[in-house]
């Protein structure tokens, strides 16, 4: 007997079904002031069902110029998921954002969004990044990147987790 639902299979609402990840070791930088796909951070998911959740969750290495805002977008598709209101002025509408004093520091951003794509085609999340006109955002490193013992390189991931609906 063909299972076609996720109730023939008997599991509750909120019950896991499947999890994917991918992680990023190398690094990988950007001047764009416009959002730009961070490469080799990506990952597809295929729902069981239209009620399935799928829960989000990024760590993102991050250091920029020193004294430039760095901003990251969470995308389904080509579609921003998760992202403040519109100001309809300068602001940048984004996930999440920060500003670096120095250019060799180095921050930990996480990320955790619940998304109801209530489909059961494959999903595609990523991780968009962009940075202050005149500054450089740079993922896995420090942006200077110098040869010092004092500076690091680092990992970043994408988590989807399908939950019953």
């Amino acid at each position: 007997m063909a299972i076609s639902r996720i109730g023939d299979l008997g599991l509750p609402a909120g019950a896991v079904l499947q999890v994917v990840q991918d992680t990023k070791t190398d690094p990988f930088d950007s001047t764009s002031t416009s959002f730009v796909d961070i490469t080799g951070l990506s990952v597809a998911i295929t729902p069981s069902s239209t009620s399935s959740k799928i829960l989000v969750e990024a760590q993102i290495s991050i250091n920029a110029s020193s004294t430039y805002t760095k901003f990251i977008d969470l995308i389904r598709g080509s579609t921003s998921i998760f992202r403040g209101d519109d100001a309809s002025d300068n602001k940048r509408e984004c996930t999440i954002w920060g500003r670096d004093e120095a250019n060799v520091g180095g921050q930990v951003w996480n990320i955790s969004f619940l998304d109801s794509p209530s489909a059961t085609s494959e999903q595609t999340y990523k991780l968009q990044t962009s940075v202050q006109s005149g500054g450089e955002v740079a993922i896995n490193k420090s942006q200077s990147d110098a040869n010092q013992t004092y500076l690091g390189r680092g990992t970043s991931s994408i988590t989807v987790t399908e939950i019953a609906g």
